[in-house]
């Protein structure tokens, strides 16, 4: 797609003074939504990765020749989701599944987001979610889940993972790699799971969402503190699955720690983005709200 022109600098149709930094930025933002909704079309973690790295060759190409987009996620998913149509068209075993990406796509907003309705009252329409799930499918060893996640869902590179397990990063690289080739040729679907099986992956998925918010509470690296899009998503997650398991008082009290502990993050820099201590902190920063709906959630803990 092609940007139209405008005055604002940093905007389509005029280059910003370092257009690869902005591409990179952006992609590592958006990245993993941009992997979970190719993997609802193609139905596999490895290639959806590759095809969002594809789009991201993309933006390097076109973005410094013609302008960052006005929606640059929306941008790299439309990208991304174009080639994951075009791999489905050559492969016959997906003609079904083609059919069903072409109404995805006849419903998509101008935004490129897609409006699907769950099939079922028990199903849940989140593909960031689904990417959890899958991903810490009971076939992959507890390292390669949470190797995994942090890869896809938390944006970290090879390196950063490696430092957190403290082992090499020769490791860490081929634990993610068979991950995806064992989810592959298991032939394990992307969604969220039902009864048992959902409640199998419980904790696993816990774990994860947990370590994502942690990378977004104080990034392993980069010149920021904090991460707020890996805590918004943590979050959100965290949320969804608690009311997706009203009765599962661990998935409650993950929400009620990442509310209270999000509720300070006003005030945790200061102007120049160094961190300020708790003692520090001024409480006046301090946002009401999630924790209110922290001590809810953690009622219903209790409870």
């Amino acid at each position: 797609m092609t940007a139209q022109p405008t005055t604002d600098a940093g905007r389509a149709g005029h280059a910003p003074a370092d257009p690869r930094r902005t591409v990179e930025t952006v992609f590592r933002i958006e990245a993993p939504r941009v992997i979970a909704g190719v993997a609802r079309i193609v139905r596999d973690v490895g290639i959806a990765e590759e095809l969002a790295q594809d789009a991201l060759v993309a933006a390097l190409e076109q973005w410094p020749r013609d302008g960052v987009p006005d929606n640059p996620g929306a941008w790299l998913m439309t990208t991304a989701k174009h080639r994951a149509i075009d791999l489905v068209r050559r492969r016959e075993r997906y003609a079904r599944k083609l059919a069903e990406v072409g109404r995805d796509l006849e419903a998509a907003s101008p935004a490129g987001q897609y409006l699907d309705t769950p099939s079922d009252p028990d199903d849940i329409d989140d593909d960031l979610l689904r990417l959890v799930f899958t991903a810490c499918h009971p076939v992959l060893s507890a390292e390669a889940r949470i190797a995994l996640t942090l890869r896809l869902l938390g944006g970290l590179t090879t390196a950063e993972i490696a430092r957190a397990f403290l082992s090499p990063e020769a490791t860490v690289a081929q634990r993610i790699v068979r991950a995806k080739r064992t989810l592959a040729k298991k032939g394990v679907p992307f969604e969220v799971p039902y009864g048992p099986d959902r409640e199998a992956r419980l904790a696993s998925v816990l774990e994860v969402i947990y370590l994502v918010f942690n990378e977004g509470y104080a990034a392993t690296a980069g010149d920021d503190l904090l991460r707020p899009a890996l805590c918004e998503d943590a979050l959100r997650l965290a949320r969804v699955l608690a009311e997706l398991m009203p009765k599962e008082p661990e998935a409650h009290g993950l929400v009620a720690l990442l509310e209270l502990q999000e509720s300070r993050a006003a005030a945790r820099t200061g102007p120049t983005g160094e961190p300020v201590l708790l003692k520090d902190q001024d409480r006046r920063r301090w946002n009401r709200l999630l924790i209110a709906r922290g001590f809810t959630a953690l009622g219903r803990a209790t409870a």
